[in-house]
């Protein structure tokens, strides 16, 4: 589809594309440039409240992360206890419990 830009910039956008992005008169768009292509991006309302649960069905980034720093001191932990001439430490991710105190 091609349109024409005028002398005084404005684009006009065909009505089957208004219709179909339910873009009406005073509709916010931004102007984006994508290194040579330009884009008509709808503006969101609220940004933070259109996007909350994009990312559902994954782990939470808290706790990949934790997860990750934890394998991460477990590996340092092997390699400074080899590096002393050491065994290496039981890996399991299993946790240890604490014992009951007595009542």
């Amino acid at each position: 589809m091609t349109v024409i830009v005028s002398q005084k910039g404005w684009v006009v956008i065909p009505a089957e594309l208004r219709r179909k992005h339910n873009l009406s008169p005073g509709t916010e768009v931004q102007v984006v440039d994508y290194g040579g292509v330009l884009a008509l991006v709808p503006k969101l309302q609220d940004p933070v409240q259109q996007a909350a649960g994009m990312l559902k069905g994954r782990k939470p980034l808290r706790r990949a992360l934790l997860a990750e720093h934890r394998a991460d001191r477990r590996g340092e932990s092997a390699r400074r206890l080899a590096k002393l001439g050491g065994t290496e430490p039981n890996l399991s991710p299993t946790r240890r419990r604490r014992p009951r105190p007595a009542k």
